[in-house]
């Protein structure tokens, strides 16, 4: 299976909760005549939405759809998952990165295309923990192409693979491929998974990522509409049009049902295309009398009724079968990955979740590096206790992996960035703690520069850590020359403790950083902690003094600090 079929499969089976209970539940209350009506509002990604309504309807109909003598009607409702995700993280008082609205009404249900956008409101919202989440449908994310392309490459006697295309990205080729923004698609995101996972995750790996993603990154749209719309419909633009996208099965079927001059093409790529999973989502805050209808009406999406409204929509079933009518794209394997996870939830847990959640937000992290210019000043601890070998990485010592981890990273960041770098211990410039060594500057001219910088950083074998008085000078110095339209930020690597006789003390630091602060001109402190030897609450005590936006991540294994710097990148929120 491969890393997109993994993620989306371990979503799936860490966030079901209940089900069938549920239903068991619904049962014991369904009997006896109406006595009152109660209402359940679902909302439904756009493509399903029809399928949903169709079958409630007919539910309804029936004597069944009862709760406690009292009968059931549902609105469905059809909105893009994006709009809804924000709805719903702004009501758990945060947001998505990237993701922008939440105007949309906040569900009893909510069936998104993905158990990705389950993971994503709730890595940023704890306390989002919504009950139920197994998988209604399926569709699995494809290679769409225009058809005289795809022949070109071979299809549909040949089996491609994601690093196929990966190398058709990195290599110059003709392909003019596009996506969706996968902060705000799942099948653009299920694509960037796959083609993270082809790249591997040596330095050589990476490089191809970067310029895979920076090739998708020149052709992006908000929406599944604009991007299909730029696929060609004369044979003169098959050699000038969109040439290739990651979507799902179903949009490849809708575009083909208008019949166009050039139909499209969907490619089954190997490792097995990841499935969108459609999870049947009750939301927390739903009192006892809605979740019992809201398993009922489940219930009813199990039965054929719905199997074929789903074919109708161009849609399978959770386990990949179809209902009458479906006919699959051309060159389809006869048996597609299914949206239920093997071995069911008892198989995997919430470390599964987690898991899924750290890919998801180091992919979406390279996206934001490359796509969503900032402006940063990059802080690195240059103390003694940089000098300690970590076992994992080789006996490469702590700063040696930091500057590993932050040259990739500068790789990362396109021309658009400017970037700057301080180094800090204590008494590094007279008895101030930190020395200023790259003003922030645009990379189209500091790129040099500032790999000059990160090759001479070299710890201070004697020097302590002055966090404290760095730290506000960094937020000062970001917010002095701060820019609209950028994310300005400061990001700050350390491995301990303030220890800095003379310096600021944490509540002379806390004052000085909310008496900077200008809601205006907010400025993002970032600080990643190296090892266990930090202090996760005294550096969440600074995070939170900076703003609501800042956060902290804690590489307690050093070697993965890089896979930490892009989560941080991607994310909004921290310890």
């Amino acid at each position: 299976m491969s890393i997109t079929g993994i993620v989306v499969s371990a979503a799936t089976a860490a966030l079901v909760v209940i089900g069938a209970g549920s239903w068991l539940g619904y049962q014991r209350l369904s009997a006896g005549d109406c006595s009152g009506q109660v209402r359940l509002d679902v909302t439904a990604a756009t493509e399903i939405a029809g399928a949903v309504q169709t079958a409630a309807d007919a539910w309804t109909k029936g004597e069944d759809a009862q709760v406690d003598g009292v009968c059931v009607k549902v609105n469905v409702a059809a909105v893009d998952p994006a709009a809804a995700a924000a709805a719903i993280a702004a009501k758990h008082g945060v947001s998505l990165p990237s993701v922008n609205g939440g105007k949309a009404a906040v569900p009893d249900v909510w069936i998104p295309d993905s158990s990705t956008w389950l993971l994503r409101v709730s890595r940023e919202a704890p306390g989002f923990v919504p009950t139920d989440t197994v998988p209604v449908a399926g569709s699995p994310v494809v290679l769409a192409m225009p058809a005289p392309v795809a022949q070109q490459l071979g299809w549909p006697a040949k089996q491609l693979k994601w690093s196929d295309l990966l190398g058709q990205l990195t290599a110059g080729k003709s392909l003019r491929p596009g996506i969706v923004d996968p902060t705000r698609d799942a099948a653009g995101l299920t694509g960037l998974l796959a083609l993270g996972g082809a790249a591997g995750n040596d330095a050589a790996g990476a490089t191809r990522k970067v310029r895979a993603l920076r090739e998708l990154a020149a052709n992006t749209s908000s929406i599944r509409q604009d991007l299909v719309e730029k696929f060609p419909r004369t044979a003169e633009e098959v050699t000038t049009g969109l040439s290739a996208a990651p979507l799902s099965e179903e949009d490849v079927l809708a575009y083909n049902a208008d019949k166009p001059p050039i139909p499209l093409a969907a490619l089954y790529l190997d490792p097995a295309p990841a499935v969108l999973n459609y999870p049947f989502a009750i939301m927390p805050e739903v009192d006892p009398q809605k979740s019992q209808a809201a398993a009922g009406l489940h219930q009813a999406l199990r039965g054929t009724t719905f199997l074929n409204a789903l074919a109708a929509a161009g849609l399978r079933g959770p386990d990949g079968k179809a209902g009458a009518g479906f006919t699959a794209p051309a060159g389809a394997p006869a048996e597609v990955a299914t949206a239920i996870p093997a071995g069911g939830a008892a198989a995997q847990g919430t470390s599964a979740a987690a898991q899924a959640g750290t890919a998801i937000s180091q992919v979406l992290g390279s996206w934001a590096a490359i796509t969503q210019p900032g402006r940063v000043l990059a802080v690195f601890d240059i103390s003694g206790s940089m000098l300690k070998k970590v076992p994992t990485a080789g006996g490469l010592t702590r700063a040696e992996v930091t500057k590993r981890a932050a040259a990739q990273g500068l790789q990362l960041f396109d021309d658009k960035w400017a970037v700057g770098t301080w180094f800090f211990s204590t008494d590094l410039v007279g008895s101030q703690a930190w020395q200023p060594k790259v003003p922030i500057s645009p990379l189209s001219s500091a790129r040099t520069q500032l790999n000059d910088a990160l090759n001479e950083m070299q710890p201070k074998k004697t020097g302590d850590t002055g966090l404290f008085d760095t730290a506000l000078a960094a937020y000062k110095t970001v917010k002095t020359g701060w820019q609209a339209g950028r994310v300005n930020s400061v990001i700050l690597f350390t491995d301990g403790v303030n220890e800095n006789d003379g310096g600021l003390t944490e509540d002379e630091l806390v004052a000085g950083l909310k008496k900077a602060r200008d809601p205006r001109k907010p400025v993002r402190m970032v600080i990643i902690g190296i090892g266990t030897e930090v202090d996760r609450n005294e550096l969440k005590t600074i995070a939170d003094a900076s703003g609501s936006s800042s956060g902290v991540f804690v590489a307690e294994d050093p070697a993965k600090i890089n896979e930490i710097f892009l989560q941080a990148i991607a994310t909004r929120t921290g310890a």
